[in-house]
């Protein structure tokens, strides 16, 4: 049987989330798209919208929960840099869920684009986090 897997990492300003040797991981790109990357990748490197990373190791799914970021793949593997990421039940929803509202007020009161959208990716980033986090057991 072929050896199928491959290095990724992921990186976050404060740690290293994940490094492991895994089979395949679906991000979604800032157009949107998803896209799935499995070994021998062509080498490429795409900006990372926030939401979900999933990751397959050892033939089962795991997702993690990322804000923006970028993802860059090479001979040696696939690196993910996000400005933060967890895991669903590492979320407290009701930080989550304080920082959705300062990130809508900040939206309605952005004075210029710079500042709207930055706001927009503070917002992304929060309902990211309680979009994710739902479904999981969050016992703190």
């Amino acid at each position: 049987m072929a050896d199928n897997t491959f290095v990724f990492e992921i990186f976050t300003p404060e740690y290293s989330f994940f490094n492991g040797t895994i089979e395949a991981f679906t991000f979604t790109a800032q157009d949107g798209g998803e896209w799935t990357i499995l070994k021998d990748h062509e080498p490429m490197i795409a900006v990372l919208q926030p939401g979900v990373v999933k990751i397959k190791k050892d033939g089962e799914w795991r997702e993690a929960i990322s804000s923006e970021g970028y993802m860059q793949i090479s001979s040696k593997g696939a690196v993910l840099f996000a400005r933060t990421c967890e895991w669903p039940e590492d979320v407290d929803r009701n930080r989550a869920e304080r920082a959705r509202q300062q990130a809508e007020e900040a939206l309605r009161q952005s004075h210029s684009q710079a500042e709207f959208r930055a706001n927009q990716a503070m917002l992304a980033r929060a309902m990211a986090r309680l979009r994710n986090s739902r479904t999981r057991s969050n016992i703190k």
